[in-house]
C-alpha cells in the first residue's frame, strides 16, 4: 500500500496538481488563460472518447454488459445514499442535500483519467471500454438527485432544463461523440490520429492538473464555511462508494485495474456537468456547499490518497 501511495504522490500528474495549489497559496501570478483551459478540457474528453470507442469496436458485448449494468445501478444508488446521509446525519435542508447528492452521484472526468493513468503506471491498465461507463454514470445520477428534489420540495427551477444542460453539456457531447467516432473508425482509424490524441495525452493531462490545482486551492478558503460534517462527508462517502464499486466491478468481471478505475469513478464528485445542471434546476442551492465539497475536498483526496486506496483494495480482492 505504501509503495502504491508513493508512486501516486510522486507522479508528474499529482505533483503538477500540488504545484498549482502551492502557487495559489503563495499568491503567485501564475494563471491559465481561459481559452487554454477550454482547449485542454476539449482535448482530454475527446481523446478518452476516441480511445474508448476504438476499444469498444472490437470488444464482445458479452464482456461489457455486466460492467455496464453495475455502473447504471451505482449511478442510481449513490445519489440516494448521499442524500439520505446528508439529510439524516448532516441535518441539511432538502435542496442543498439534493444538490450535493447530484455531484456525488455523477463523475469527475479528470479523476477517471488520473485513475487510468495510475493503473497504466502500476502495470494494471483498465479495460479499454471504461470511457463508455463514464458516460453511463454521468447522466442517471444527476437525474435521480434532481428528481428527489422535485418530488419532495417546491422550488423555482426546471428539471427538464437541467437535464438538457447535462445532455448538451460539453463533457457528455465530447465523451459520447468521441465514443461514436472511435467505435465507427475502429483501431485503424485511431492510428491515424495516434500521435496527437494518444502520445501527447499524459503531457496535456499534467498541464490540466496544474490548472486544477489553482482552481482547487481557491475553494480551500471556503472550508470553514461548509463545516466539519461536510469535510468528513467529502472523504468518507467516496471511500464507501469506491469500495462498493470495486467489489461490484470485480463481481461483474472487470480486471484489477478496471475494478479500481470503476471505484475511482464512483467515488468521484462532478464539478463540470453537475454544477451546470444544479445551477439551472436548483437555483436555491448554495454553491459554496456543493463546489467546495466536490472540488475542494473530494477531488484532492481522490487524486492523492483515494486512487491508491481503490487500487490496493482491488488488488486485495482480485490479485
Amino acid at each position: 500500500m505504501l509503495e502504491i501511495l508513493l508512486t501516486n504522490l510522486l507522479s508528474p500528474i499529482v505533483l503538477a496538481f500540488a504545484l498549482g495549489i502551492i502557487a495559489q497559496l503563495i499568491r503567485s501570478d501564475l494563471s491559465f488563460p481561459e481559452p487554454l483551459y477550454q482547449a485542454l478540457s476539449i482535448y482530454l474528453l475527446l481523446a478518452i472518447g476516441l480511445k474508448g470507442g476504438a476499444e469498444l469496436s472490437h470488444t464482445p458485448w458479452a464482456v461489457v454488459i455486466w460492467p455496464a449494468l453495475v455502473t447504471l445501478a451505482l449511478g442510481m444508488l449513490t445519489p440516494i445514499t448521499s442524500y439520505v446521509v446528508l439529510r439524516k446525519i448532516g441535518r441539511m435542508d432538502r435542496i442543498n442535500a439534493a444538490a450535493i447528492a447530484a455531484h456525488y452521484g455523477s463523475v469527475s472526468a479528470v479523476t477517471f483519467i488520473a485513475a487510468q493513468a495510475f493503473g497504466q503506471l502500476q502495470g494494471n491498465p483498465a479495460e479499454g471500454f471504461m470511457p463508455a461507463l463514464v458516460a453511463m454514470l454521468e447522466v442517471p445520477a444527476i437525474v435521480v438527485a434532481l428528481m428527489i428534489a422535485f418530488t419532495r420540495s417546491n422550488h423555482h427551477g426546471s428539471w427538464r432544463e437541467g437535464l438538457h444542460e447535462v445532455l448538451a453539456g460539453r463533457s457528455v457531447v465530447l465523451l459520447v461523440g468521441g465514443l461514436v467516432i472511435g467505435y465507427l473508425s475502429g483501431m485503424e482509424g485511431l492510428k491515424q490520429v495516434e500521435p496527437f490524441f494518444v502520445n501527447g495525452f499524459k503531457g496535456a493531462l499534467t498541464l490540466f492538473l496544474l490548472e486544477m490545482g489553482l482552481v482547487a486551492a481557491r475553494r480551500l478558503r471556503d472550508l470553514k464555511k461548509v463545516g466539519a460534517f461536510l469535510v468528513g462527508f467529502g472523504i468518507v462517502m467516496p471511500i464507501l462508494h469506491g469500495a462498493l464499486a470495486v467489489v461490484l466491478g470485480h463481481w461483474a468481471g472487470l480486471s484489477v485495474g478496471g475494478s479500481a478505475v470503476l471505484g475511482a469513478m464512483v467515488a468521484s464528485a462532478s464539478y463540470i456537468a453537475a454544477p451546470a445542471a444544479v445551477r439551472i434546476s436548483l437555483p436555491e442551492a448554495n454553491p459554496t456547499f456543493y463546489l467546495t465539497a466536490s472540488l475542494g475536498i473530494t477531488f484532492p483526496f481522490n487524486l492523492t490518497l483515494g486512487i491508491p486506496l481503490y487500487f490496493a483494495l482491488a488488488q486485495w480482492i482480485g490479485g
